[in-house]
């Protein structure tokens, strides 16, 4: 039940930069798939910052750290007040799931609709 994007001709990337991703003879891909869009493949800034927080710590959102506070204080401080409780999730299921499990206790309802 599961298919590769490019079954005739898969695609055997390598390396990717910026917005675009290489396969394995030099060819150039424009990368719109991927969730890396907003800042690219190997930004410099994000490696940087990856890097400083893998070297003091490598977990997930599980554990309480200062740094999930100081992230959710920054992040609301840009949004409007009604807009002004994080939840930090491990993955997009999770996401979906928590996101469901609100709307369904906010809403006294069981029912869902969803699109394949």
């Amino acid at each position: 039940s599961c298919k590769v994007f490019f079954a005739k001709d898969p695609l055997k990337i390598v390396r990717a930069q910026g917005q675009y991703m290489f396969d394995e003879k030099g060819e150039k891909y424009l990368d719109c798939i991927n969730n890396v869009a907003h800042v690219g493949h190997s930004h410099p800034y994000v490696i940087k910052a990856a890097t400083k927080q893998m070297e003091l710590l490598n977990t997930n959102s599980r554990f309480l750290h200062d740094n999930l506070v100081q992230y959710a204080q920054h992040l609301t401080a840009t949004l409007p007040e009604k807009l002004s409780v994080c939840y930090f999730v491990n993955s997009g299921s999770e996401a979906n799931d928590l996101a469901l499990r609100l709307a369904r206790q906010y809403r006294g309802h069981q029912d869902v609709i969803t699109l394949e």
